[in-house]
Protein backbone atom coordinates (compact mmCIF):
# COMPACT_ATOMS: atom_id res chain seq x y z
CA UNK A 1 0.00 0.00 0.00
CA UNK A 2 1.19 3.23 -0.79
CA UNK A 3 2.40 5.56 2.30
CA UNK A 4 0.23 8.90 2.61
CA UNK A 5 3.30 10.95 1.41
CA UNK A 6 3.18 8.98 -1.76
CA UNK A 7 -0.21 8.98 -2.56
CA UNK A 8 0.15 12.82 -2.12
CA UNK A 9 2.39 12.83 -4.77
CA UNK A 10 0.78 10.64 -7.03
CA UNK A 11 -2.27 12.95 -7.08
CA UNK A 12 0.11 15.79 -7.25
CA UNK A 13 1.56 14.41 -10.14
CA UNK A 14 -1.65 13.52 -11.83
CA UNK A 15 -3.08 16.99 -11.85
CA UNK A 16 0.09 18.73 -13.14
CA UNK A 17 0.53 16.65 -15.91
CA UNK A 18 -2.98 16.29 -16.63
CA UNK A 19 -2.78 20.28 -17.10
CA UNK A 20 0.21 20.27 -19.51
CA UNK A 21 -1.67 18.74 -22.37
CA UNK A 22 -3.19 22.07 -23.24
CA UNK A 23 -0.09 24.04 -22.36
CA UNK A 24 1.55 21.85 -24.68
CA UNK A 25 -1.17 21.96 -27.54
CA UNK A 26 -0.68 25.75 -26.94
CA UNK A 27 3.00 26.19 -27.40
CA UNK A 28 4.07 24.18 -30.42
CA UNK A 29 1.27 25.76 -32.29
CA UNK A 30 3.50 29.05 -32.10
CA UNK A 31 6.92 27.53 -31.62
CA UNK A 32 8.78 24.65 -33.14
CA UNK A 33 7.90 21.68 -31.25
CA UNK A 34 11.59 20.20 -30.38
CA UNK A 35 12.64 23.52 -29.34
CA UNK A 36 9.56 23.87 -27.25
CA UNK A 37 10.33 20.88 -25.51
CA UNK A 38 14.44 21.10 -25.42
CA UNK A 39 14.30 24.74 -23.96
CA UNK A 40 12.19 23.80 -20.98
CA UNK A 41 14.00 20.62 -19.96
CA UNK A 42 17.48 22.92 -20.43
CA UNK A 43 16.12 25.19 -18.10
CA UNK A 44 14.50 23.02 -15.97
CA UNK A 45 17.97 20.59 -15.53
CA UNK A 46 20.11 23.62 -14.90
CA UNK A 47 17.98 24.79 -12.16
CA UNK A 48 17.50 21.28 -10.28
CA UNK A 49 21.45 20.88 -10.75
CA UNK A 50 22.24 23.90 -9.48
CA UNK A 51 20.17 23.23 -6.47
CA UNK A 52 21.52 19.64 -6.16
CA UNK A 53 25.32 20.25 -6.86
CA UNK A 54 25.98 20.13 -3.07
CA UNK A 55 24.88 16.60 -2.85
CA UNK A 56 26.04 15.55 -6.40
CA UNK A 57 29.29 13.52 -5.42
CA UNK A 58 30.81 12.71 -9.25
CA UNK A 59 34.08 10.67 -7.92
CA UNK A 60 31.32 8.00 -6.71
CA UNK A 61 29.83 7.84 -10.34
CA UNK A 62 30.87 3.81 -12.03
CA UNK A 63 31.67 3.93 -16.01
CA UNK A 64 28.38 1.72 -16.42
CA UNK A 65 26.33 3.58 -14.46
CA UNK A 66 27.76 6.88 -16.70
CA UNK A 67 26.13 5.16 -19.65
CA UNK A 68 23.18 4.18 -18.14
CA UNK A 69 22.71 7.53 -17.32
CA UNK A 70 22.75 8.86 -20.60
CA UNK A 71 21.08 6.17 -22.42
CA UNK A 72 17.86 6.73 -19.88
CA UNK A 73 18.45 10.68 -20.72
CA UNK A 74 18.01 10.60 -24.50
CA UNK A 75 15.09 7.70 -24.21
CA UNK A 76 13.10 9.68 -20.89
CA UNK A 77 13.23 12.68 -22.92
CA UNK A 78 14.83 13.41 -26.17
CA UNK A 79 13.13 9.94 -27.80
CA UNK A 80 9.76 10.81 -26.19
CA UNK A 81 9.11 14.25 -26.27
CA UNK A 82 10.47 14.72 -29.76
CA UNK A 83 8.35 11.90 -31.25
CA UNK A 84 5.52 13.15 -28.70
CA UNK A 85 5.96 16.97 -29.83
CA UNK A 86 5.81 17.28 -33.15
CA UNK A 87 3.63 13.68 -33.37
CA UNK A 88 0.81 15.88 -31.95
CA UNK A 89 1.01 18.12 -35.01
CA UNK A 90 -0.48 15.69 -37.08
CA UNK A 91 -2.70 13.52 -35.06
CA UNK A 92 -5.87 14.93 -32.67
CA UNK A 93 -4.98 15.64 -28.73
CA UNK A 94 -7.57 12.47 -27.71
CA UNK A 95 -5.78 10.35 -30.10
CA UNK A 96 -2.47 11.32 -28.59
CA UNK A 97 -3.59 11.00 -24.98
CA UNK A 98 -4.87 7.42 -25.49
CA UNK A 99 -1.91 5.99 -27.29
CA UNK A 100 0.44 8.14 -25.07
CA UNK A 101 -1.49 7.48 -21.81
CA UNK A 102 -2.28 3.83 -22.61
CA UNK A 103 1.15 2.66 -23.84
CA UNK A 104 2.78 4.31 -20.86
CA UNK A 105 1.69 1.90 -18.24
CA UNK A 106 1.85 -1.02 -20.23
CA UNK A 107 5.56 -0.95 -21.53
CA UNK A 108 6.23 0.03 -17.80
CA UNK A 109 4.77 -3.08 -17.18
CA UNK A 110 6.69 -4.82 -19.93
CA UNK A 111 10.19 -3.60 -19.25
CA UNK A 112 9.60 -3.65 -15.58
CA UNK A 113 9.11 -7.49 -15.70
CA UNK A 114 12.07 -7.81 -18.55
CA UNK A 115 14.45 -5.94 -16.09
CA UNK A 116 13.20 -7.79 -12.82
CA UNK A 117 11.85 -4.55 -11.50
CA UNK A 118 8.24 -6.24 -11.81
CA UNK A 119 6.16 -9.22 -11.42
CA UNK A 120 3.29 -10.54 -13.13
CA UNK A 121 -0.10 -10.38 -11.62
CA UNK A 122 -3.61 -10.89 -12.71
CA UNK A 123 -4.57 -7.31 -10.76
CA UNK A 124 -1.61 -5.73 -13.04
CA UNK A 125 -3.36 -7.29 -15.86
CA UNK A 126 -7.10 -6.33 -14.84
CA UNK A 127 -5.77 -2.70 -13.93
CA UNK A 128 -4.02 -1.99 -17.62
CA UNK A 129 -7.57 -3.47 -19.22
CA UNK A 130 -9.16 -1.43 -17.15
CA UNK A 131 -7.42 1.66 -17.47
CA UNK A 132 -6.96 0.56 -21.46
CA UNK A 133 -10.49 0.36 -22.27
CA UNK A 134 -11.40 3.56 -19.95
CA UNK A 135 -9.65 5.77 -21.94
CA UNK A 136 -10.46 4.51 -25.49
CA UNK A 137 -14.44 5.76 -24.13
CA UNK A 138 -13.36 8.49 -22.73
CA UNK A 139 -11.70 10.06 -26.02
CA UNK A 140 -13.69 8.20 -28.51
CA UNK A 141 -15.37 11.16 -29.87
CA UNK A 142 -11.71 12.69 -30.79
CA UNK A 143 -10.39 9.40 -32.37
CA UNK A 144 -12.99 9.21 -34.41
CA UNK A 145 -12.80 12.81 -35.78
CA UNK A 146 -8.95 11.76 -36.45
CA UNK A 147 -9.89 9.33 -39.26
CA UNK A 148 -9.05 9.80 -42.89
CA UNK A 149 -6.76 11.89 -41.77
CA UNK A 150 -3.64 11.19 -44.17
CA UNK A 151 -0.48 9.76 -44.37
CA UNK A 152 1.32 12.02 -42.19
CA UNK A 153 -1.58 11.53 -39.05
CA UNK A 154 -0.10 7.49 -39.29
CA UNK A 155 3.28 8.95 -38.75
CA UNK A 156 2.01 11.24 -36.18
CA UNK A 157 0.21 7.82 -35.00
CA UNK A 158 3.69 5.78 -34.48
CA UNK A 159 5.27 9.06 -33.10
CA UNK A 160 3.25 9.01 -30.62
CA UNK A 161 3.30 5.26 -29.61
CA UNK A 162 7.08 5.37 -29.88
CA UNK A 163 7.30 8.33 -27.65
CA UNK A 164 5.27 5.96 -24.94
CA UNK A 165 7.73 3.07 -25.10
CA UNK A 166 10.68 4.99 -24.97
CA UNK A 167 9.86 7.24 -21.62
CA UNK A 168 8.77 3.94 -20.13
CA UNK A 169 11.98 1.69 -21.29
CA UNK A 170 14.37 5.32 -20.14
CA UNK A 171 12.33 4.84 -16.82
CA UNK A 172 12.98 1.47 -16.40
CA UNK A 173 16.71 2.34 -16.36
CA UNK A 174 16.69 5.17 -14.53
CA UNK A 175 15.14 3.71 -11.29
CA UNK A 176 18.72 1.41 -9.76
CA UNK A 177 20.77 4.63 -10.18
CA UNK A 178 17.83 6.91 -8.81
CA UNK A 179 18.40 4.49 -5.78
CA UNK A 180 22.09 4.92 -5.37
CA UNK A 181 22.34 8.72 -6.30
CA UNK A 182 19.19 10.01 -5.15
CA UNK A 183 16.12 11.25 -7.26
CA UNK A 184 16.76 15.20 -7.54
CA UNK A 185 20.39 14.27 -9.16
CA UNK A 186 19.16 12.46 -11.29
CA UNK A 187 16.09 14.70 -12.32
CA UNK A 188 18.32 17.49 -13.15
CA UNK A 189 20.96 14.91 -15.11
CA UNK A 190 18.29 13.60 -17.11
CA UNK A 191 16.63 16.70 -18.15
CA UNK A 192 19.80 19.04 -18.72
CA UNK A 193 21.16 16.06 -20.99
CA UNK A 194 18.07 14.61 -22.60
CA UNK A 195 17.65 18.82 -23.49
CA UNK A 196 20.74 19.25 -24.53
CA UNK A 197 20.47 16.48 -27.23
CA UNK A 198 16.90 17.67 -28.01
CA UNK A 199 18.21 21.40 -28.83
CA UNK A 200 21.28 19.93 -31.49
CA UNK A 201 18.29 18.02 -33.27
CA UNK A 202 16.25 21.08 -33.06
CA UNK A 203 18.70 23.52 -34.95
CA UNK A 204 19.75 20.59 -37.05
CA UNK A 205 16.06 19.40 -38.28
CA UNK A 206 14.04 22.25 -37.83
CA UNK A 207 14.12 25.21 -40.16
CA UNK A 208 12.50 28.21 -37.90
CA UNK A 209 14.27 27.50 -35.06
CA UNK A 210 17.40 29.60 -34.90
CA UNK A 211 15.13 32.06 -35.54
CA UNK A 212 12.90 30.84 -32.74
CA UNK A 213 15.32 31.36 -30.23
CA UNK A 214 15.93 35.23 -31.24
CA UNK A 215 12.03 36.03 -30.92
CA UNK A 216 9.38 36.56 -28.62
CA UNK A 217 6.94 33.33 -28.88
CA UNK A 218 3.75 35.64 -27.94
CA UNK A 219 2.22 35.04 -24.05
CA UNK A 220 0.53 31.89 -24.59
CA UNK A 221 3.00 30.53 -25.74
CA UNK A 222 5.44 32.21 -23.25
CA UNK A 223 2.89 30.90 -20.74
CA UNK A 224 2.71 27.92 -21.75
CA UNK A 225 6.52 26.90 -21.80
CA UNK A 226 6.73 28.47 -18.13
CA UNK A 227 3.58 26.44 -16.76
CA UNK A 228 5.87 23.24 -18.33
CA UNK A 229 9.09 24.41 -17.18
CA UNK A 230 7.90 25.24 -13.75
CA UNK A 231 5.06 22.66 -12.78
CA UNK A 232 5.63 19.84 -15.39
CA UNK A 233 9.41 19.64 -15.04
CA UNK A 234 10.55 21.00 -11.69
CA UNK A 235 7.41 19.49 -9.91
CA UNK A 236 6.05 16.80 -11.80
CA UNK A 237 8.98 15.42 -13.09
CA UNK A 238 11.08 15.32 -9.82
CA UNK A 239 7.69 13.74 -8.13
CA UNK A 240 7.62 11.02 -11.14
CA UNK A 241 11.28 9.85 -10.06
CA UNK A 242 10.51 9.60 -6.29
CA UNK A 243 7.57 7.91 -7.15
CA UNK A 244 9.36 5.60 -9.53
CA UNK A 245 11.87 4.69 -7.16
CA UNK A 246 9.52 4.27 -3.92
CA UNK A 247 6.78 2.34 -6.27
CA UNK A 248 8.38 0.85 -8.96
CA UNK A 249 7.40 1.55 -12.72
CA UNK A 250 3.96 0.21 -13.16
CA UNK A 251 2.28 1.25 -10.03
CA UNK A 252 4.14 5.12 -10.74
CA UNK A 253 2.88 4.57 -14.39
CA UNK A 254 -0.63 4.64 -13.19
CA UNK A 255 -0.93 8.22 -13.18
CA UNK A 256 -1.47 7.80 -17.19
CA UNK A 257 -5.11 6.79 -16.00
CA UNK A 258 -5.65 9.75 -13.76
CA UNK A 259 -3.77 12.54 -15.93
CA UNK A 260 -6.14 12.51 -18.79
CA UNK A 261 -9.59 12.77 -16.66
CA UNK A 262 -7.65 16.27 -15.31
CA UNK A 263 -7.09 17.18 -18.88
CA UNK A 264 -11.02 16.55 -20.24
CA UNK A 265 -12.08 18.67 -16.81
CA UNK A 266 -9.68 21.08 -17.96
CA UNK A 267 -11.33 21.73 -21.22
CA UNK A 268 -14.94 21.27 -19.23
CA UNK A 269 -13.99 24.66 -17.20
CA UNK A 270 -12.00 26.53 -19.75
CA UNK A 271 -12.91 25.90 -23.06
CA UNK A 272 -16.36 25.05 -22.16
CA UNK A 273 -16.54 22.02 -23.71
CA UNK A 274 -18.88 19.33 -22.96
CA UNK A 275 -19.13 15.65 -21.33
CA UNK A 276 -21.39 12.90 -22.26
CA UNK A 277 -22.26 10.12 -20.05
CA UNK A 278 -20.31 7.55 -21.74
CA UNK A 279 -17.28 10.30 -21.06
CA UNK A 280 -17.82 9.91 -17.44
CA UNK A 281 -18.10 6.21 -17.41
CA UNK A 282 -14.71 6.45 -19.11
CA UNK A 283 -13.29 8.43 -16.85
CA UNK A 284 -15.31 6.16 -13.78
CA UNK A 285 -13.48 2.97 -15.14
CA UNK A 286 -10.18 4.83 -15.53
CA UNK A 287 -10.23 5.76 -11.69
CA UNK A 288 -10.86 1.78 -10.86
CA UNK A 289 -7.86 0.95 -13.00
CA UNK A 290 -5.71 3.44 -11.45
CA UNK A 291 -7.11 2.05 -8.11
CA UNK A 292 -6.60 -1.36 -8.85
CA UNK A 293 -2.86 -0.71 -9.92
CA UNK A 294 -2.18 1.31 -7.20
CA UNK A 295 -3.42 -1.33 -4.24
CA UNK A 296 -3.01 -4.45 -6.34
CA UNK A 297 -1.31 -6.10 -3.84
CA UNK A 298 -3.56 -5.91 -1.18
CA UNK A 299 -6.87 -6.77 -3.43
CA UNK A 300 -4.66 -9.90 -4.40
CA UNK A 301 -4.19 -10.98 -1.00
CA UNK A 302 -7.71 -9.97 0.36
CA UNK A 303 -9.21 -12.27 -2.59
CA UNK A 304 -6.82 -15.06 -1.57
CA UNK A 305 -8.04 -14.65 1.47
CA UNK A 306 -11.23 -15.01 0.33
CA UNK A 307 -11.17 -17.82 -1.78
CA UNK A 308 -9.22 -19.58 1.37
CA UNK A 309 -11.90 -18.84 3.98
CA UNK A 310 -14.33 -20.13 0.92
CA UNK A 311 -12.51 -23.39 0.46
CA UNK A 312 -12.17 -23.93 4.37
CA UNK A 313 -15.93 -23.38 4.52
CA UNK A 314 -16.69 -25.92 1.66
CA UNK A 315 -14.17 -28.63 3.28
CA UNK A 316 -16.11 -28.27 6.54
CA UNK A 317 -19.98 -28.09 5.05
CA UNK A 318 -18.85 -31.82 3.30
CA UNK A 319 -17.24 -33.17 6.57
CA UNK A 320 -20.32 -32.50 8.47
CA UNK A 321 -22.54 -34.28 5.58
Amino acid sequence: MPSSANLLKFIVLCVVWGLTWIATKVGIGTVPPLLFAATRFIAAGVIVSLWMWRETHFSKWQKNDVIRLFAASLLMVTLTYGPLYWGMRYVSSGTAGVLEMSLTPLALLGFGIALGQERWSWMSAIALALGIAGLCVLFAPSIKANEGAGAWSIVGFFAVAWAAVSYAWGSVLARPLIERYGSGMLSGATMLIGGAALLLGSLGWEPNSTQSLETFWGWPATLGWLFLLLFGSLVGYSLYMQLLRDLGPAKAGSFAFVSPIIAVLVGVIVAEETVQALSVAGMAVMLLAAGTSLYGDELEALFARIACNATSTVQKLRAAL
